[in-house]
C-alpha cells in the first residue's frame, strides 16, 4: 500500500488521486455487477445461504492470498473487534437485506437504491470523524447524485404497500450497514486492504455459515448449476475483490469519496440487468 495510504495527519482531509477515480469507476462497475449476479443466484438459493457463500468464498480465496504472500494478520483485539463489526453489521446484514430486497424488487432498482449509501456515509462521517467533515464539493457532489437518483427512481418505483415497499426498506437498511461499514474500515486505514478484507469476511463466515446451516439446510437444497455458478461469482468479484479495491480508497482518500461509487452503482447495475437479464 503507498505511504500516503498508511500515514495521515490527524483531522486531514484526503485529496483524491487519478488512481482513486480509476479505482472509483471499477468498483461501480464490480459491485453494479452483483445485482445481476445475485438475481440468478436466488433462483434456487434462499438469501442468508446466498450471502453466506459469498463470504465464505471470498474469505477462503483471500486466506489462500495472504497464506501465499505471507501476510500476517493484526495481533490487536482492538483491530480484530473492528472487524468483527464490520464481518456482521457490515457484510453479513446488508448481504442478506439486499438478497431478501431483490426477492421482492428487480436488481435496477436495488442498485438505484444503493445510492442511498454516500449521502448516508457523509453525514455520519461529519459527526464521527474529524477526517470525514463535509466540504462543498462533496455537498455539491450530494445534491448532483441525489437529483440524479430522484431522475431514476422516479415516484412510480417508491410507491405502493406491501412486499415492494418491505424489499426496498431490506436495501436502504443495507445502505445504512455499509455507511458505518466504511466509516469503521477508516479507522483500519494502516493495515493493508487485503488483510482488512479477510479479517472482516472470516468474522462474517463465523455469523454467516451457522445461520445458513442452521435456518436453510443447504445440503437438501436442489440448486441449480447457474446459481451455485453466480454464488461463486458473488464470492470472487464483488466481495474479494470489491472490498480490497473499496478499502484502498477508503485509504487513500476517505470514506465519503468512497461511497460516491454507489452513484455508479445504479448505472452499471441497470446496464448489466438489460444486458444479461432482458
Amino acid at each position: 500500500m503507498a505511504a500516503r495510504d498508511a500515514v495521515r495527519l490527524p483531522g486531514a482531509q484526503a485529496l483524491p488521486s487519478r488512481r482513486d477515480y480509476l479505482l472509483l469507476l471499477s468498483l461501480g462497475a464490480i459491485w453494479g455487477g452483483s445485482f445481476f449476479l445475485i438475481k440468478l443466484a436466488i433462483a434456487t438459493v434462499p438469501p442468508v445461504t446466498v450471502a453466506a457463500g459469498r463470504i465464505l468464498v471470498g474469505a477462503l480465496l483471500l486466506g489462500a492470498v495472504l497464506a501465499l504472500r505471507g501476510m500476517r494478520l493484526p495481533q490487536d483485539r482492538a483491530v480484530w473487534a473492528r472487524l468483527a463489526l464490520m464481518g456482521t453489521v457490515g457484510t453479513v446484514l446488508p448481504f442478506a437485506l439486499i438478497n431478501w430486497g431483490e426477492t421482492h424488487i428487480d436488481s435496477g432498482l436495488a442498485a438505484i437504491l444503493m445510492s442511498a449509501v454516500p449521502l448516508l456515509t457523509i453525514v455520519l462521517g461529519h459527526f464521527l470523524r474529524s477526517d470525514e467533515k463535509i466540504t462543498g464539493g462533496k455537498a455539491i457532489a450530494l445534491v448532483l447524485g441525489g437529483a440524479g437518483v430522484v431522475v431514476l427512481v422516479g415516484p412510480d418505483a417508491l410507491r405502493g404497500l406491501g412486499a415492494d415497499l418491505l424489499g426496498q426498506l431490506a436495501v436502504l437498511g443495507a445502505c445504512a450497514c455499509y455507511a458505518v461499514n466504511s466509516l469503521t474500515a477508516r479507522g483500519l486505514a494502516r493495515h493493508p486492504a487485503e488483510v482488512v478484507t479477510f479479517g472482516m469476511l472470516a468474522a462474517a463466515a463465523v455469523a454467516a455459515v451457522p445461520l445458513s446451516l442452521l435456518i436453510d439446510r443447504p445440503w437438501q437444497l436442489d440448486i441449480s448449476s447457474l446459481s451455485l455458478l453466480a454464488v461463486l461469482a458473488l464470492g470472487v468479484l464483488p466481495t474479494a475483490l470489491g472490498y480490497i479495491i473499496a478499502f484502498r480508497i477508503i485509504a487513500g482518500a476517505g470514506a465519503g469519496f468512497a461511497s460516491f461509487n454507489n452513484y455508479l452503482v445504479p448505472v452499471f447495475g441497470v446496464l448489466w440487468g438489460m444486458a444479461l437479464l432482458g
